[in-house]
């Protein structure tokens, strides 16, 4: 039975022109299953070649910070899930979110990931469409609240152990064809900028060593120069942004600055601003709160309100 086979094969021989019928056939069959399989550019008006001085960061070429500490936020309209980037010190004092899920419960919410939502959700509702611009993003919690929600983010930050985590956070969230991340301090210069680190805080990190060490004076402080760019070279003058939020320990008023062109667009296409007005941390980086209303003003901010320790701004 080993050439049974040959009982059943067909005399009949394919023609030159069947065969070459039926391979041009496949090969636009293969060709069509190919194209419909490949997704579309979710971000189409998005040209790497519009960021100037300096490309998107690359988490595929980050060196990865073990362990990875991550889970889901608890309280949010769209959950999203985010890492840690400092564990606290383990294991005599270990950070109160790995505390909170040692006892089964979610991450606390950040009270930034609630606002980012509400206003997205409120902007989405009025049938605005458009990116949100995160600046000083720490490890994420307003980024990935943002990028659950389907809108493109422009995520901004500087410290290593941070960016990792928001690197974590793009997979684990699956949002990596809307988060671009840069490995930046925007400013109103272009430049190297001398950055200080807070270890055990990395959320207080900041161009000023005074703010940075303002509240835990007694953390080690260690300087590194980073990158440092306007947001006006970066954010594309035909990306229309919804939201830009800057959370950078006192230097608000010169990344305010250096978005000048993107905040003077016009009412309706200018982006709502959430920055933080703590009146010490900006004197240490030798500006005020009443210098950054004049200079919303003199671009058409006219309508500012204090929401804790941050002012939200609207033309």
């Amino acid at each position: 039975m080993a050439n049974g086979w040959r009982k059943y094969k067909s005399n009949s021989k394919l023609t030159a022109p069947k065969t070459l019928f039926l391979f041009f056939f496949f090969f636009i069959l293969l060709t069509f299953f190919y194209l419909c399989s490949t997704p579309s550019n979710p971000n189409p008006t998005l040209n790497t070649k519009t960021l100037f001085h300096i490309p998107p960061f690359d988490c595929y070429k980050s060196p990865q910070s073990h362990p990875i500490i991550a889970n889901l936020v608890e309280g949010v309209s769209h959950p999203f899930l985010y890492s840690l980037s400092d564990f606290g010190t383990l294991p005599d004092k270990p950070h109160k979110n790995i505390v909170r899920m040692l006892k089964g419960k979610l991450f606390r919410r950040p009270d930034i990931s609630v606002t980012v939502q509400d206003i997205l959700g409120r902007m989405r509702s009025q049938g605005k469409t458009g990116a949100f611009v995160d600046v000083g993003a720490n490890v994420g919690m307003a980024t990935f609240a943002a990028a659950v929600m389907g809108f493109r983010v422009f995520s901004f930050e500087p410290v290593l152990e941070n960016l990792q985590s928001i690197c974590n956070g793009i997979y684990f969230n699956r949002v990596g064809d809307l988060v671009h991340v840069f490995e930046a301090a925007t400013s109103d210069q272009v430049g190297n900028i001398t950055f200080h680190k807070l270890v055990g805080r990395l959320d207080n990190s900041a161009v000023s060593a005074t703010g940075a060490k303002m509240a835990f004076k007694s953390n080690e402080e260690v300087e590194l120069q980073v990158r440092s760019v306007p947001l006006d070279h970066v954010i594309p003058e035909n990306e229309p942004v919804l939201l830009l939020k800057i959370d950078v320990q006192g230097w608000e008023y010169h990344v305010l600055k250096g978005a000048k062109k993107l905040l003077s667009r016009k009412k309706g296409e200018a982006p709502y601003v959430i920055y933080e007005e703590d009146e010490r941390l900006l004197q240490a980086s030798n500006s005020s709160s009443k210098e950054i209303r004049e200079f919303l003003g003199g671009l058409g901010y006219t309508h500012c309100v204090q929401q804790g320790t941050d002012a939200h701004c609207t033309k």
